[in-house]
């Protein structure tokens, strides 16, 4: 499911994409792939792993390959870069450099003669995989490269010893297990005791680290799962609602009524008279307020604030 453990369409088989946006957050989600946030103006809140904190203009958050992130930004005016790319791009035999900390702030690009580097790299990606000139391809690995090993070089990393047997690693490990087991298994009995025992924590710490990493408890995210998978149904195919709630998880119809309008902020009734064929992807996102919309023709995991 492309909002929790998110595979990425790209253009062609080089898997290079940059966009910007404005006034944005996003869902928790992880991928094999690289992702890099530039603030270039604004405040945003991040939350990668497990560490959580507000990215201000001129900073970079970096996200390593598997790690489980998403941004919690209502209110907060923001203009944001991406850069997004498959670590083969790096070599073939990447290994996450494991960052002690994922935000690379204005102040230390600067001390470490980075942030020149980093705009042009922006500036270089956006471009080149827009004009797609000869040899464009070679021009942005190029780029990448030397970005990511000069920040290798200075960017404070774990003590390599350390990384193997690390207790959290092992952990966002099993939760990605877990996460993948829930969408391929979302329409069986999942309880919150199962959750926890696949992941040999007590329901009380299962339940604060389930929150504290994917920024939803575990009953709304698997609610969204479910009710994800009830809204693509409804769009394209001629099943009855109460088929439609049992095949999705749903034990009983005014469960699922009460679920969906939750979730997407209209019934399955209404759901089914909107005209956006596409509005399905509300789903992913818990609203809480009208005042939030997807942004449309990309990642479903990229949502617009306004106030």
């Amino acid at each position: 499911m492309k909002a929790f453990h998110e595979v990425r369409s790209y253009d062609s088989d080089f898997m290079v994409w940059h966009s910007n946006y404005e006034n944005i957050g996003f869902l928790a989600h992880w991928h094999r792939e690289i992702e890099l946030i530039y603030v270039r103006s604004g405040s945003c809140r991040l939350n990668i792993t497990d560490h959580s904190f507000t990215a201000h203009a001129g900073d970079l958050a970096v996200c390593e390959s598997g790690q489980i992130h998403y941004s919690d930004s209502h209110h907060m005016d923001n203009s944001l870069d991406f850069i997004i790319f498959d670590t083969s791009i790096l070599g073939s035999l990447f290994e996450n450099p494991h960052f002690s900390h994922p935000l690379v702030s204005k102040e230390a690009l600067d001390h470490y003669g980075l942030s020149g580097h980093l705009t042009a790299l922006i500036d270089t990606v956006s471009s080149e995989l827009e004009q797609k000139k000869p040899y464009y391809q070679e021009i942005v690995i190029s780029s990448l490269k030397t970005f990511w090993f000069l920040l290798k070089r200075f960017h404070p990393r774990e003590p390599a010893g350390s990384i193997p047997d690390n207790r959290r690693t092992r952990m966002l490990s099993e939760l990605q297990t877990l996460l993948t087991y829930i969408d391929k298994h979302y329409a069986d009995t999942i309880s919150l005791e199962y959750a926890a025992a696949s992941m040999n924590f007590s329901t009380g710490y299962f339940s604060k680290t389930f929150k504290k990493l994917m920024g939803i408890n575990f009953v709304t995210y698997l609610n969204m799962v479910r009710v994800e998978r009830a809204a693509n149904e409804l769009r394209h195919s001629e099943k009855k609602f109460t088929e439609i709630a049992l095949n999705c998880g749903f034990n009983n119809i005014r469960t699922f009524n009460r679920v969906f309008k939750e979730i997407t902020g209209c019934t399955p009734s209404e759901f089914l008279l909107l005209s956006d064929p596409d509005i399905y992807k509300r789903t992913y996102y818990n609203r809480r307020s009208e005042e939030q919309e997807f942004v449309k023709h990309d990642s479903l995991t990229v949502i617009k604030n306004f106030e």
